[in-house]
C-alpha cells in the first residue's frame, strides 16, 4: 500500500504521481517556487490547501477535457453568437486569482486559494507559465478563469463569475483557442457536473499521465498570450 511523502525539506523533489496514497495525496509539505510548481504539473500533481502545510495531490481518477470533445448547450452558443461578452487573455491575472479566492462554492474549492498561493501563481504568471482568460461586459470584469500551461496541456485552476455565463464563455474561448494552437488535453483535475457538460471525462491516472508525458514533449506557450480567433 502507497503512502504519502512526507517533504521535510523545501528542497526536495516530489515524489511521482504513482506514489499517490488514499485521495491522491501524494506529499506533504515543500515549497511553492516556480520550480517545485512546475515539477509538479509535469508530474500530473497540484497543490490544494487551506492552510497548514501544503498537501500535493493527483486524484486517481483525473477529470480530463479534449479540446476536440468540448460541447456547447444551445443556450450558450447563442450568448457567444451574440457576443454578449468580450473575451481577453492575460489582461488581469492577479484581478482573476484574487477573485477566484472570494468566491465561495458549496463542494468547491475556493478558499485554498490563500495569499501563499496568489503570490505563487501571480509568479508562474511573470514568468509565462499562468494565464487568465476574463470576460468583459460594458469593460468590467464579469468572469474568468485561470490555470498553468506546460506543453500542449492547460491545467485548469478556478474560476469565477458575476453574471450568468460570463466564465463559461471564458472558457469556452480558451478551449477553442488552445485547440487551434495545438494543446492536447485540459486538465479539471477532480470531477464536477459543470466540467461533465462541457464534455470532461474521468480517466484513470495511469491513463492521464501517459497522455501527459506525451504532451510535455510539446514546447511550451510561454508569456503574455492573446486571443487569436475570431
Amino acid at each position: 500500500m502507497h503512502k504519502a511523502v512526507l517533504l521535510l525539506e523545501p528542497e526536495m523533489s516530489l515524489p511521482e504521481a504513482q506514489q499517490a496514497g488514499p485521495g491522491g495525496l501524494v506529499a506533504v509539505g515543500g515549497d511553492l517556487r516556480p520550480e517545485t510548481l512546475l515539477d509538479a504539473y509535469a508530474k500530473g500533481i497540484f497543490p490544494w490547501y487551506e492552510s497548514g502545510p501544503i498537501l500535493w495531490f493527483s486524484p486517481d481518477p483525473r477529470m480530463i477535457l479534449l479540446p476536440e470533445d468540448l460541447r456547447m448547450s444551445r443556450t450558450l452558443r447563442r450568448v457567444l453568437r451574440k457576443r454578449r461578452f468580450e473575451v481577453r487573455l492575460d489582461n488581469a491575472f492577479e484581478r482573476v486569482i484574487r477573485a477566484c479566492a472570494g468566491s465561495r462554492r458549496p463542494g468547491q474549492r475556493g478558499s485554498w486559494i490563500n495569499d501563499d498561493m496568489i503570490r505563487a501563481y501571480a509568479r508562474l504568471h511573470e514568468l509565462g507559465y499562468a494565464h487568465s482568460a476574463e470576460s468583459y461586459r460594458a469593460g468590467t470584469l464579469a468572469g474568468a478563469l485561470y490555470g498553468v500551461a506546460l506543453g500542449a496541456v492547460f491545467f485548469g485552476e478556478s474560476m469565477f463569475t458575476r453574471e450568468d455565463d460570463a466564465s463559461k464563455v471564458a472558457f469556452v474561448r480558451l478551449v477553442q483557442q488552445i485547440q487551434e494552437w495545438g494543446f492536447r488535453m485540459v486538465d479539471c483535475q477532480v470531477y464536477t457536473h459543470h466540467m461533465s457538460r462541457f464534455g470532461a471525462r474521468e480517466w484513470p491516472r495511469a491513463a492521464f499521465l501517459s497522455a501527459l508525458r506525451g504532451a510535455l514533449r510539446a514546447p511550451t506557450r510561454r508569456g503574455r498570450w492573446e486571443l487569436e480567433i475570431s
